[in-house]
């Protein structure tokens, strides 16, 4: 790889991660071809890519890009970077699901919408419900006092209804 090259793969690297609302940084290292290949594939559905570069460029790139001076230290051995532009949970849902099944890819850091997480923080981000499920819970709050307000009108109704019919029984048996 020649200068040129490798700079305008400094410069991706650097678009990457200020235009990614998250980024996970993953171990590798063990994994066949295939494997790999299969996780980018996954990846691509979800609206996020998977890169690898030496990890002397990915530091400049993180370097030039000053708020992500938190990957530092996580930078070494074989590591890869995965750019997420759309639904940062489902991916770390994905990776989560993806590293209990190949005990190989071990996720070490990340960062969504510019709060950094390690490892137990990215398990806990994966393990919550959906975007879909969580919306579903806040309208099923928002509804319940509603929903409830008219199954108590619905009763009085009821009784109401009830009591005038036990009325108009008693008048009955009096004519």
């Amino acid at each position: 790889m020649n200068r040129q090259q490798k700079e305008s793969l400094i410069e991706a690297l650097k678009k990457d991660f200020t235009q990614a609302q998250a980024a996970y940084l993953v171990g590798y290292s063990g994994l066949s071809v295939n494997v790999l290949q299969e996780l980018r594939s996954k990846l691509r559905e979800k609206g996020a890519h998977f890169k690898v570069a030496k990890m002397r460029l990915m530091k400049r790139a993180i370097d030039e890009a000053s708020p992500l001076k938190d990957f530092m230290p996580h930078l070494r051995e074989q590591r890869g970077i995965i750019f997420v532009s759309q639904e940062p949970t489902a991916i770390a849902k994905l990776l989560y699901d993806f590293a209990h099944n190949n005990e190989q890819l071990d996720i070490v850091f990340g960062y969504v919408e510019r709060e950094f997480l390690d490892k137990e923080a990215i398990k806990y981000l994966a393990t919550l419900p959906s975007r879909e499920i969580l919306l579903a819970q806040v309208v099923g709050t928002m509804q319940a006092p509603i929903v409830q307000f008219a199954s108590m009108m619905n009763m009085l109704i009821v009784r109401l209804l009830f009591v005038l019919k036990q009325i108009a029984d008693k008048k009955e048996k009096q004519a």
